[in-house]
């Protein structure tokens, strides 16, 4: 059985991302959850939605599950490392030049490798100091111009709690 900063945990925070379209950041929110399958893996499930302070009119919605490994564990820190992928929605909102009166939406694959910091605050709590995955989005292009994909990177700092 694995022991840990909780073998179950679901948790919030705020998220940024450096969209890889347009010049500025993009902001929001992440939820996660992980469960430890074994002492150093378990599996992880985030869901992005960065779409909430976006001064370019865009966001970038990820749903990602995979893998998540435990590279280092010291009293209440843990290091760790996770390779996620599923889809991606690509949101040109109200006001972009892409969708100057109704938003409109597209999806694609996305993959991402990533990691981060976290900390047990508590029997219950944990603390995500950091979490920064690098995204890769594949099939995304523009009408009339070729798929030549998207490589977002997407910071996120929050809390669980943990079972």
């Amino acid at each position: 059985m694995a022991t840990r900063l909780g073998g179950l945990q679901v948790g919030a925070g705020f998220s940024f991302a450096v969209p890889d379209y347009g010049p500025t950041y993009i902001k929001g929110y992440t939820i996660y959850g992980d469960a430890d399958l074994w002492r150093r893996v378990g599996i992880e499930a985030d869901v992005h939605q960065i779409n909430v302070l976006t001064p370019t009119d865009i966001g970038e919605n990820t749903y990602l599950v995979g893998p998540r490994f435990t590279l280092m564990r010291r009293d209440r820190v843990r290091v760790y490392a996770k390779a996620l992928g599923g889809v991606g929605r690509f949101e040109y909102q109200k006001g972009n030049p892409r969708a100057p009166y109704n938003p409109t939406t597209d999806t694609f694959g996305v993959f991402s490798v990533g990691g981060g910091i976290e900390f047990r605050a508590s029997q219950h709590i944990n603390i995500r100091a950091v979490d920064i995955e690098a995204q890769k989005w594949p099939g995304y292009g523009t009408p009339g111009y070729p798929a030549h994909g998207l490589t977002p990177f997407v910071t996120t700092f929050g809390a669980a709690y943990s079972f």
